[in-house]
């Protein structure tokens, strides 16, 4: 033997089993969930985007300003 093992062919019940949790799945996510409205959803997104950019900004502005800190400290040494 070669020591790989074979796994067992998937059964019939087993694949409708995994249907109908496949079905059911869909099923809660249309009926049941309660999903954020596209407007509110497009006004969230851009307040998530215009943060993330200031925050860039900030990061960006810091790291130059330490950078040049540092550059003259060595510089003096």
């Amino acid at each position: 033997m070669s020591g790989v093992r074979v796994s067992q062919p998937v059964l019939e019940k087993d694949m409708g089993e995994i249907i109908n949790y496949i079905k059911d799945s869909f099923d809660e996510l249309r009926d049941h969930v309660s999903w954020t409205p596209l407007m509110e959803l497009q006004r969230m997104t851009v307040v998530v985007f215009v943060f993330s950019v200031i925050f860039a900004l900030i990061i960006w502005l810091a790291d130059t300003i330490l950078s040049e800190v540092f550059e003259l400290y060595f510089d003096l040494l």
